[in-house]
């Protein structure tokens, strides 16, 4: 006898077993045979879905089913989860009324080497496939741990073999690439003792602590009543290098249960070394880029320290509109609205959407769990196609439930996953895998820096909204685990054929990454300081690798000399600032000249001593200039920036300290100007 979970309304998780069959026959067994006789086909039809699907899952209703749980499968009590499979409900009712027309992303299984090829391109180093000597990947390759750059050998290894076997053209032996001799080769890595954010260390320097984490806004500490203990969280060694004992897999919880009460959740506080901290949009898009990279091989040997499969997906690139609101693909929403708004980062209806709700919805008994009007929804969805960009969209007649409406239904619209169809299976496995929520933000934290631009500032708006309805929960009586029980199936949850148990079992799984991307979101959008060292040593490499090549190119060579007879300097690369002839001179060592054009006074010359800080460079000018500042000036945050050298540019933390800054790179220039929003 076999059961079709028809009930779910054609919604599944995705990401969890991409490749697997579409049954496990001996879950659905079990899953069929231990329904209750009063809960016959027939009887079940009385109750509302989600709280069937709910009752199934229940202990009540269904044992435990054959297969070995994870920790984040053991579910919680059915009320618990009522809310996320009544939110399945009212996504699939939406799309049977035709207000959204929802796309099918289908994953095609992976040819043998496919993954590895993919992963290489996606790491930056696409130039060991080619085979060229590029000079990115190269110096990207000359920065990696011990631990990274056993992931990226195994990885291409893998590939290596996998060609061979399908005697396609010859690659490069890995003992080629890494100048190794054995059969086991080992790459040449970089220090893993502790070190601060350029990479050097500096003696008598000690890390200060600095609590980042969401405790000025959310309760993040233990049960009330239990001994306040606070978990540590180190951005100077690579989270794969302070793995140093793998719990054995039979010793984790096999029945652990997710508590829902917020206290459940640890404090967590972040080391803040002299260089300070720095947040995602601090740095240049180039240096993003690298962070990019870097991170997603820093995850793979993370999970491989761990003994856990990173999973994949791969899917075929699904076409959204090119014009609208719905339905269309971020960069090119982004690419519209710029156009009506230069240099914004989130979309210009999601920001709106955002707005209004915090305006008027926060305090809102049961906002997002309490569905709007379906058919005022799909009617304001329509008008607002039409009328958006014209401003003629009257605001006022949305009602708050029916604006909550078309936010969750703008994300779930949007052509490809918010947190993106190749590593939804990741997130899920950092729950499922990984036991201690101290290693699950580790993952979830490299997961963030993999995300694209867009998706990442889309998401940090999405979720600096969600902290603040759950910090007036008083009054809307929505706390932390409802919204992250609301927020998960409008995440995690795209349009396909049908359930089975192993999947729905997820729901706790998706609950708990929103409950900790919620809470610890303040964590998650810091880019570890490790991972800007190693973004400084890929640009010091590149241009040493520069200097080489110009070495050995004769023709540079006479062009170079000519210019210095001609006493001409050379061009100065984009983006870098030009100071005028009469500050073009020698600065003494400990001192910085810094240029802010924005001021009346537009340069000085500032001693370093052990103990200025950015924000004593800041507090000067802004002395210098409290009468005289430009009118364009005023009322915006002016932020000391560090740029060129090797970095490309670097919004610096009020608190770095600007001797230890300047030392990690002295060939910068330091420029005061407004924070990029």
């Amino acid at each position: 006898m076999t059961m079709e979970m028809k009930d779910s309304g054609s919604v599944v998780l995705t990401a969890y077993h991409p490749h697997s069959p579409a049954r496990i026959p001996g879950v659905e067994q079990n899953f069929v045979q231990d329904i209750p006789p009063g809960h016959s086909p027939t009887s079940r039809k009385s109750l509302p879905r989600c709280r069937r699907i709910n009752r199934m899952l229940s202990n009540e209703s269904a044992a435990p089913p054959a297969f070995s749980r994870s920790n984040s499968q053991a579910s919680m009590d059915s009320t618990s989860m009522e809310d996320f499979w009544c939110e399945v409900e009212s996504i699939k009712e939406s799309r049977e009324d035709g207000s959204e027309e929802a796309t099918l992303l289908e994953f095609k299984p992976a040819d043998e080497g496919e993954l590895e090829a993919e992963w290489l391109q996606d790491a930056g180093l696409s130039t060991l496939i080619s085979g060229a000597e590029e000079e990115d990947g190269q110096a990207l390759l000359s920065t990696l741990t011990r631990t990274q750059a056993a992931a990226v050998q195994k990885r291409y290894n893998t590939y290596t073999q996998t060609l061979r076997k399908k005697n396609k053209h010859t690659v490069r032996d890995v003992r080629d690439i890494f100048g190794t001799s054995d059969s086991s080769p080992t790459f040449e890595t970089v220090p893993v003792s502790p070190v601060p954010s350029n990479g050097i260390q500096l003696p008598g320097q000690k890390p200060v602590w600095k609590s980042v984490s969401s405790n000025s806004c959310l309760d993040c500490g233990l049960d009330k009543g239990s001994s306040s203990i606070t978990e540590e969280l180190s951005y100077e060694v690579s989270f794969s290098e302070s793995i140093t004992v793998l719990p054995k897999p039979q010793e984790w919880p096999k029945n652990q249960r997710f508590k829902k009460e917020d206290s459940a959740l640890p404090k967590f506080i972040v080391r803040k070394s002299r260089f300070g901290l720095t947040e995602v949009g601090d740095l240049s898009p180039e240096d993003m880029k690298k962070i990019r990279y870097l991170s997603l091989i820093e995850l793979t040997a993370f999970y491989d320290a761990l003994g856990v499969e990173l999973k994949r997906n791969r899917s075929e690139r699904v076409r959204g509109r090119e014009n609208g609101l719905f339905g269309v693909p971020l960069t090119i929403l982004l690419e519209n609205d710029q156009k009506k708004v230069p240099g914004i980062k989130v979309p210009l209806i999601f920001q709106k959407l955002l707005l209004k709700l915090e305006e008027t919805g926060l305090e809102t008994e049961g906002i997002l769990r309490v569905p709007g009007s379906a058919s005022r929804v799909k009617n304001l969805h329509q008008e607002l196609e039409a009328k958006f960009y014209e401003d003629t969209f009257d605001w006022d007649q949305v009602r708050n439930n029916d604006a909550a409406g078309l936010l969750k239904m703008f994300i779930r619209e949007l052509p490809s996953p918010l947190f993106t169809v190749e590593y939804l299976p990741a997130f899920i496995t950092l729950v499922e895998k990984i036991s201690k929520i101290k290693l699950q933000l580790q993952a979830l934290h490299l997961l963030i820096m993999l995300l694209p631009e867009a998706n990442r500032d889309t998401a940090k708006a999405f979720l600096q909204f969600l902290k603040k309805v759950v910090a007036n929960e008083g009054k809307n009586k929505m706390n932390l685990w409802n919204v992250s029980m609301i927020v998960a199936p409008n995440l995690f949850i795209y349009k396909g054929k049908r359930a089975n148990q192993q999947e729905m079992q997820a729901a706790t799984t998706t609950a708990h990454i929103v409950r900790l991307l919620i809470r610890y979101q303040d964590i998650l959008w810091t880019v570890p300081s490790f991972l800007i060292s190693q973004v400084r040593k890929m640009n010091e490499a590149a241009m040493n690798n520069s200097k080489r090549q110009l070495m050995f190119d004769k023709g540079v060579r006479k062009l170079l000399r000519r210019k210095t007879m001609e006493r001409e300097r050379p061009e100065r690369s984009e983006g870098a600032v030009t100071f005028p002839p009469y500050l073009q001179t020698d600065i003494p060592e400990g001192v910085i000249r810094v240029y802010a054009p924005l001021h009346s006074k537009v340069s000085m010359a500032i001693q370093l001593n052990s103990q200025t800080k950015a924000k004593d460079i800041l507090a000067r000018f802004h002395c210098e200039n409290s009468r005289g500042s430009s009118q364009n000036m005023r009322g915006q945050i002016q932020s000391l920036h560090e740029i060129g050298g090797n970095i490309g540019q670097h919004c610096l933390d009020p608190d770095a300290y600007m001797l230890d800054v300047y030392r990690a790179n002295p060939q910068a220039e330091w420029v005061i100007k407004p924070k990029a929003s």
